[in-house]
């Protein structure tokens, strides 16, 4: 069954007259009724009694009617949403955030994104960073943020945004205050809030065991507000992504020999077409000028040849 036999089919229904339904539908007559003629054959019976004067629907004809309607209707509002999403109307857009990017740093780009493309609902999903590779290969997001020292695995293909550095987070008051910069064997032996959520944290505590540097853990949780709330507390000092942290209490201490730094990315599947409103995001976020950190500049990341495929 083809699309145009529903039309034409549909037309003869309505004007029950051979020449109308062909000029209604743009078609010759004899290519209408050859049309019909093809759509009785797959059905079975004939869905028209052709008396003179007097065309009328068979019993199997109102039988079929309802379907084929449905089916025209259907195809309609196919073409409609298609039409929506090539104008980017009407569309979900659905986006993934690692845990330790916090909203602070991209809500004035979501409120840009917003600004220029209104019809497009925006879905944010805060994940693990194993959760978000996950769902990005099973479909379940369109683009990730995503930020580990290692980055993401060869199936996924990552734009970077900016680079941030991991600072030591202490009181005032805290010994390693005094210091403009930390030495990761300054921090030997001291007490450690835990960030449990910290992705990078394996990754670190490999060099750190590598350069003979402990650090004695003494609290840990999930949420970033508890954790900087007991290092204000004076319970120890914490690692953090230098933009993750926000409570105007703490003070924030470079930290080299090592130092660590992460690049945000923003990742896709690597060769999976992208639909126009992944390129709107993706531009807008290329544009965007991203928060810097009160650290000395980071290095110039380099000119970005990371375009993605777009959809056929």
């Amino acid at each position: 069954m083809e699309m145009q036999q529903v039309r034409y089919f549909l037309a003869l229904a309505k004007t029950l007259n051979f020449t109308r339904a062909a000029e209604a539908s743009n078609v010759s007559q004899p290519a209408l009724t050859r049309a019909i003629q093809q759509l009785e054959h797959e059905l079975g019976g004939p869905l028209f009694h052709r008396e003179r004067q007097n065309t009328h629907l068979s019993e199997l004809g109102r039988m079929m009617l309802p379907y084929l309607e449905l089916i025209q209707t259907q195809a309609e509002a196919a073409r409609a949403q298609a039409k929506a999403v090539k104008k980017l109307d009407n569309v979900t857009l659905k986006i993934g955030v690692m845990c330790t990017i916090g909203p602070a740093m991209i809500a004035d780009l979501i409120v840009k994104f917003r600004a220029a493309y209104p019809n497009v609902d925006l879905e944010v999903s805060d994940e693990g960073s194993s959760e978000l590779l996950e769902m990005l290969s099973k479909g379940d997001l369109n683009l990730a943020l995503f930020g580990l020292p290692e980055g993401p695995d060869v199936r996924f293909h990552g734009l970077p945004l900016f680079q941030e550095r991991f600072v030591l987070a202490v009181p005032p008051d805290h010994p390693l205050a005094e210091k403009n910069v930390v030495s990761c064997c300054d921090t030997d032996g001291h007490t450690y809030v835990n960030r449990a959520n910290c992705e990078a944290f394996d990754h670190v505590r490999k060099h750190l065991r590598e350069n003979g540097v402990r650090w004695k853990q003494v609290f840990s949780s999930e949420r970033d507000d508890w954790v900087q709330g007991m290092i204000k507390a004076g319970l120890g000092f914490g690692f953090f992504p230098e933009l993750s942290v926000t409570d105007p209490g703490l003070v924030t201490r470079r930290l080299i020999d090592p130092e660590f730094v992460r690049t945000i990315m923003l990742v896709s599947v690597r060769g999976r077409p992208h639909s126009p409103a992944v390129g709107a995001f993706v531009q807008q976020a290329r544009a965007f000028k991203w928060p810097q950190g009160t650290l000395e500049p980071m290095p110039y990341l380099g000119d970005l040849d990371t375009e993605l495929e777009p959809a056929q």
